[in-house]
């Protein structure tokens, strides 16, 4: 067959399907709806005449077409971006797709500076488009290795081959409780007793996985993925959960959130910016890491 724009626009989308294994769970990262991902994947098969996907009550499954459309559509995409790199390289210009995929919540923190970075490209040039994607921590360095994305932002506690990791700062993360939860008002002694019993949030988050040794119940009856969601559970005031410091503030500061024992109750980890060792030789590549790091170095 052959590949027009709307081929590419459609294998982008399997690819985030695939990614982030199912319809429903592309929303985000697509930012359009279950149905009109449902109708544009029904459109690429109709084009392939494959099935790529099993999907229905039993849940979402790849078929064996769809492990090789995958592949070949990753090669496919990443040779598109390398054309178009390589001819914005020829007229020594800054031009072409910015794409980052970074964690969520960063935006909240003002040591990102991810802002600062995007405006300083911008001003160096008027022929940059920006694409940032906000993923799973395991997501931001699968879209660097696949070349979908220029750079990442995120946390990693097993680096992938492939990629490049450079420290910007240390994001540090307290034990929260909600208003209304009984650790809010209790005196050390009385909190020593409640944590033996306190319901805390299980996180598949990169951040919420490092290893803290505190000594706390996990008895996995609340489960997020994303701050947002553990955020949630803290508000309703049954459970308690680690959170970055500066995304809990807000509540905080509204004297809705509490960190329980903050001197015993909290841990550190690096946020880096990730690189491909393959897909960061190019001009506009090389400019972006390089403000990401000048903007990250005060």
């Amino acid at each position: 067959m052959q590949v027009h724009d709307v081929d590419l626009r459609l294998l982008r989308i399997f690819v985030a399907i695939v990614e982030c294994g199912g319809l429903s769970a592309a929303e985000t990262r697509l930012n359009i709806g279950r149905s009109t991902i449902s109708s544009h994947l029904s459109d690429l098969e109709v084009r392939l005449g494959l099935k790529l996907c099993k999907r229905g009550r039993s849940g979402f499954e790849i078929t064996e077409s769809g492990r090789v459309t995958y592949q070949a559509s990753l090669e496919l995409l990443q040779q598109c971006e390398a054309f178009a790199n390589t001819v914005a390289n020829s007229k020594q210009k800054l031009s072409g797709r910015v794409t980052i995929s970074v964690i969520d919540t960063m935006v909240s923190d003002p040591r990102c500076g991810v802002a600062r970075a995007i405006a300083a490209l911008k001003t160096k040039s008027d022929q940059i488009q920006f694409d940032i994607n906000v993923c799973e921590a395991r997501e931001v360095e699968t879209s660097v290795v696949n070349g979908r994305s220029l750079i990442g932002l995120g946390v990693s506690r097993h680096q992938l081959r492939g990629l490049d990791y450079f420290p910007l700062y240390n994001e540090i993360n307290y034990l929260y409780c909600g208003k209304d939860h009984p650790l809010f008002t209790a005196d050390p002694e009385k909190t020593k007793q409640l944590l033996k019993s306190a319901e805390v949030i299980t996180s598949n988050y990169m951040r919420d996985k490092e290893i803290r040794n505190d000594g706390l119940n996990y008895q996995n009856s609340a489960i997020a993925y994303h701050d947002e969601g553990i955020a949630h559970l803290i508000l309703s005031g049954q459970f308690i959960g680690y959170l970055p410091e500066h995304y809990a503030s807000y509540w905080v500061d509204k004297g809705l959130f509490k960190a329980i024992s903050p001197e015993q109750y909290s841990y550190q980890i690096p946020v880096m910016l990730i690189t491909s060792k393959n897909h960061s030789a190019t001009l506009l590549a090389k400019a972006l890491i390089k403000e990401i790091k000048r903007c990250h170095s005060n």
